[in-house]
């Protein structure tokens, strides 16, 4: 991949947005408190309301202000499901990949209790030790960085105390931002993965990275569920049944048609339930899942050699239906 210094820095770009966000959070229905060692907590849905708006801007954060992330409404494709998140990013790979990726694990025990939740956002790459850095080639030094969590209860300052030391700042440097998955802000930002779900699997098919260039992609916003399952599905199905990508690519088309074929959420053994019944079905257990699986429902890829574009994968009306439907 192309080396750290040719790539901005996740955590610069992201920090006014992040300053923003926090200093805006009484009109976004945020929640700002302090944990009792100095790093500032951000609550966009446990005990706030959030929104539209603030799922939004959480998502550019994810992304190390390297995308752009847009509301748009359309009745074009979707009957009842007008309201879509649009996603583009001048350095997919890095902006998906190496900031809005949820690949920090985290995990804490204390007494009788035990927290694990995901962490996505800039401070991955200053602090996570996951080795996809090592393959991106990428770090990242701030003053100051932020992580989004996927959580509906409060981290404990060990967990602050943990990520601050990893990424070699002090605790007050450090801003966490909590989204449920069960909140509209959940919603928002987890759907407007839709374009990271297709540089994931890019990765996981073994496509070289340093090919990718430009990309887009779009998807319904599903609508929130007081229980995490079903939120949790409908937030996947959103990308997995009417998820749509466009990339363009540094290559030829031979090795372009066989990428896209593969890419659609279709080409998954796994396809043609909502996700919340597949996740039953395993137990739970994520690992027992087709990780090809998670991908846009329609893949555009277009050469950057030949100026060809090829198609893979359909929206699937009746699915997402049935999963954004009332329970």
């Amino acid at each position: 991949m192309n080396p750290s210094s040719d790539i901005p820095s996740v955590n610069k770009l992201a920090a006014p947005l992040v300053h923003s966000l926090i200093k805006n959070a009484a009109s976004l229905r945020l929640i700002v408190s302090t944990l009792s060692n100095g790093t500032t907590v951000v609550d966009a849905g446990v005990n706030s309301y959030g929104g539209l708006e603030a799922g939004r801007l959480i998502a550019e954060i994810c992304m190390g202000g390297l995308g752009r992330v847009n509301l748009r409404a359309t009745t074009n494709l979707l009957d009842n499901w007008s309201w879509y998140v649009d996603v583009h990013a001048s350095h997919p790979v890095f902006a998906c990949l190496a900031s809005q990726y949820a690949g920090w694990k985290l995990s804490h025990v204390e007494g009788k209790g035990a927290f694990n939740a995901l962490g996505s956002g800039p401070a991955r790459a200053m602090g996570s030790k996951e080795p996809l850095f090592n393959e991106l080639g990428y770090r990242d030094k701030a003053d100051s960085t932020c992580l989004v969590i996927e959580t509906d209860v409060q981290p404990p300052v060990a967990i602050a105390d943990r990520i601050s030391e990893y990424c070699g700042i002090s605790a007050d440097k450090l801003t966490l931002i909590i989204t449920p998955t069960s909140s509209l802000c959940g919603s928002v930002q987890i759907v407007a993965r839709v374009l990271e779900t297709a540089l994931h699997k890019i990765h996981a098919l073994g496509f070289p990275l340093e090919k990718i260039v430009d990309g887009a992609g779009s998807a319904p916003i599903s609508p929130p569920a007081h229980d995490f399952i079903t939120a949790m599905g409908r937030a996947n199905d959103a990308v997995l049944f009417a998820g749509q990508v466009h990339l363009y690519i540094e290559a030829g088309d031979k090795e372009l048609k066989e990428l896209t074929d593969q890419l659609p959420s279709s080409a998954s053994k796994d396809y043609g339930r909502p996700f919340a019944d597949i996740f039953k079905d395993v137990g739970y257990d994520f690992y027992k899942i087709d990780p090809m699986l998670f991908s846009p429902a329609r893949v555009t890829v277009t050469s950057l050699i030949s100026g060809n574009t090829f198609n893979a994968g359909k929206i699937n009306k009746e699915l997402l239906e049935k999963s954004f439907s009332n329970k």
